[in-house]
């Protein structure tokens, strides 16, 4: 069947197996506040704009198949399970009551008829994308709903309730940082996934327009919420993720939990600033590459120190003193090891080769293994303290952020 135009059943009620197979809808195909009291299957059909079941109610378990440029399902009430396999949607489940597990399914094949192996035609979607993809979950008990191979970049969480008990699985993509060089270079956002509220919230904050570059404007009916709210839904979402063995996609909603965190001014000074030289160091310990380049500058900077004067003038050489006894008599020496002798003369003469290969051994081994048995000034002595407590510390950072890239 073809309904020309908009097709409105509003309010309707299917007491019997309404199906709607292969239908075509040219305009809108609007079930308002309709009720399913049976039907076990609605589709497969094709509309050419917005199937809007908002309001409706399914009463018995369902499988939905659609190909249409938006699925409304806001305030729809599903009383047992359902199945929603869609192509080329935009898809709202606002304010949705899912009272038994509801899987939301891209599908990625053209759906063949109920009683015929052709593909449904699909004209009226002609040069869209088929991907579906989910604008809000707002006001939605997340604790039945499975999302599978959905887009959700633009997405909005806020409102939902038990995030962390949300399924998703398959290749679902979340919104990502803006990857292009800003005009400070050579500053940039590494990338990683994130909400659209932080994107939201990032426009909204933004002091200068060139800060709001490459995020997501936010639309004028998004709540503005503050970072605690933002990283409560990241710190849910992480869970779930975390639940589904995805290890690698949490740790980046780990980090947009501390960044939120971080930028949170009802927090304490002291927190902030801890977290705060956390990302500087490592990037909450999720950025490898960080560390390392830390690392190596504090052991540049320790050999410089050690070079120029940390390293004494010449090993200290024991000097042994006694008093010669007659026959018989008791010997008694003393050894006495001199006091490191600071280097003098013009800084570029204490440049050689000799002294930069100490200096390295002392570093290499303050950082791996704890002791360097080597004379040292006191400007050494003290440097090589500082180094066996800092340098480890970013090593081990830096393990960190590959273990949590690679864990399973």
């Amino acid at each position: 069947a073809t309904f020309t135009g908009d097709a409105r059943f509003h309010r309707a009620t299917f007491t019997g197996d309404v199906q709607f197979d292969r239908a075509t809808f040219t305009g809108d195909a609007r079930f308002h506040s309709a009720r399913f009291e049976t039907a076990s299957r609605l589709g497969p059909l094709v509309c050419g704009e917005r199937v809007v079941l908002d309001g409706a109610v399914f009463d018995q378990p369902v499988t939905v198949e659609m190909a249409a440029r938006e699925v409304s399902c806001a305030r729809t009430r599903w009383a047992s399970t359902a199945t929603l396999h869609l192509r080329y949607a935009e898809v709202d489940l606002r304010d949705a009551v899912l009272e038994y597990p509801v899987v939301v399914a891209a599908r990625p094949d053209p759906f063949p008829s109920l009683y015929s192996y052709d593909p449904l035609s699909e004209a009226e979607l002609s040069g869209r994308k088929p991907g579906v993809r989910l604008t809000s979950v707002g006001g939605v008990d997340a604790a039945h709903l499975a999302l599978h191979t959905i887009d959700l970049s633009v997405c909005r969480f806020a409102g939902a309730i038990h995030l962390d008990q949300l399924r998703v699985d398959g290749w679902c993509t979340f919104a990502t940082t803006p990857t292009d060089r800003g005009r400070r270079f050579p500053w940039r956002w590494s990338r990683r996934n994130t909400l659209t509220e932080e994107h939201h919230w990032r426009v909204r904050t933004a002091r200068r327009p060139a800060r709001a570059h490459g995020w997501t404007t936010p639309p004028q009916d998004a709540p503005e919420l503050p970072p605690a709210a933002v990283a409560t839904l990241y710190r849910q979402v992480r869970k779930s993720l975390e639940d589904g063995k995805n290890e690698p996609d949490a740790a980046d909603f780990y980090y947009g939990e501390c960044e939120m965190r971080r930028n949170d001014t009802t927090r304490p000074q002291g927190e902030r600033a801890l977290l705060t030289a956390y990302w500087a160091l490592s990037g909450y310990g999720l950025r490898a590459t960080r560390a390392l380049v830390w690392l190596g500058a504090a052991m540049a900077a320790t050999v410089a120190v050690m070079v120029l004067w940390g390293l004494p003038v010449d090993e200290p050489k024991p000097t042994t003193t006694g008093r010669q006894a007659a026959v018989g008599h008791q010997v008694t020496l003393t050894t006495d090891t001199p006091d490191p002798v600071n280097p003098t003369g013009p800084l570029r003469d204490r440049v050689t080769s000799e002294r930069f290969e100490k200096a390295l051994r002392v570093v290499i081994n303050s950082v791996v293994f704890r002791s360097s048995g080597q004379d040292l000034t006191t400007i050494g002595t003290y440097t090589e303290m500082v180094s066996r407590l800092a340098e480890p510390v970013l090593l081990g950072l830096a393990v960190l952020a590959v273990r949590s890239r690679v864990k399973r």
